[in-house]
């Protein structure tokens, strides 16, 4: 897969077929969606583009709005690398895109630019300036251009109940923290990464040692708070150990602010300043005040023995 960052002075190329969207997680929605335009453009005969944004574009809309991504751009960029796509583009999303009505932007951006020939939008996306218009626009701006306009059917939840999409599965992870659904809609596990950081110690005194987790990105998704099964995968090792995990203020000890502290079993080794990947499998329990250490402490041994069936 070729990735381009589009700019003014990218060369027009040979036609292709293409979808358009922020498309964070990746999740099997955007999967179906992507696995059309491969399909098409394998009867066609043209390369198959995904055109994505470097950012989301109520960021640029609102300087005050900090967007929960399920992916990063890089993460993002692997998930679609395995799809089989011909062509990434990353389009630099600014005020002047912004600005952008849906005619405009298809002229001087999917046909000037990127010439591309079929585009199949997802079946609730809408781009252009303030999203004022929909899927009927497009096919009668693409007649006009040239661009054949088609529409990716919708794909439900698991459980059927609702059409699956990023708002769905973030909603999933922060108010009811079912990293365990997470395969049945992104196809994989729910991964966070981050750096190990000195903290206060507690989980040493407790006779459980944490490393002390700073989020990579700050605008990665932290799940609920909670107790949580996962695989922590510390630095470029490709190996996985099983570990717990807990997000929370820590109120058994008055905590105030959020933590992401990982107990990672059967492990005794310094984990300072060192990069540590982790993969949420299932959440144990809701966060909770104990009325003592000493009660926190049989706790945290019952959370143990349920990673350890779990993991192991």
């Amino acid at each position: 897969m070729k990735t381009i960052c589009l700019n003014k002075e990218l060369k027009k190329g040979s036609g292709c077929v293409a979808t358009i969207g922020m498309f964070d997680g990746v999740h099997r929605g955007h999967q179906f969606l992507i696995g059309m335009v491969t399909e098409k453009a394998r009867r066609m005969g043209l390369a198959s583009s995904v055109i994505t944004f470097d950012r989301a574009p109520r960021q640029v809309l609102d300087p005050m709005f900090r967007p929960q991504l399920l992916t990063t751009l890089e993460e993002k960029t692997e998930a679609i690398r395995a799809l089989n796509i011909d062509r990434l583009v990353v389009l630099p999303f600014t005020q002047e895109t912004a600005s952008l009505t849906a005619q405009a932007f298809m002229q001087q951006i999917l046909r000037d630019q990127l010439n591309v020939k079929v585009l199949i939008t997802g079946y609730d996306n809408r781009f252009g300036h303030n999203r004022a218009e929909g899927f009927d626009d497009y096919v009668h701006y693409g007649e006009e251009l040239g661009i054949e306009v088609l529409r990716g059917d919708v794909q439900l939840t698991a459980d059927g109940s609702h059409p699956l999409s990023s708002s769905v599965v973030r909603r999933l992870l922060t108010e009811e923290g079912c990293v365990d659904e997470m395969p049945q809609c992104l196809g994989r596990y729910y991964q966070l990464q981050g750096k190990v950081e000195s903290g206060e110690h507690i989980g040493h005194q407790l006779g459980f040692p944490t490393a002390n987790l700073q989020p990579s990105d700050p605008f990665k998704l932290i799940p609920a708070s909670g107790a949580y099964a996962v695989w922590a995968t510390i630095g470029d090792s490709q190996e996985q150990r099983p570990a717990m995990m807990n997000i929370g203020t820590r109120p058994t000890f008055d905590g105030r602010n959020r933590t992401l502290e990982v107990n990672i079993l059967d492990f005794d080794g310094n984990l300072y300043g060192q990069a540590v990947t982790i993969t949420f499998v299932r959440r144990l329990r809701e966060e909770r005040r104990f009325d003592s250490p000493e009660a926190l402490v049989a706790q945290l041994k019952e959370d143990q023995e349920q990673v350890k069936r779990i993991l192991l």
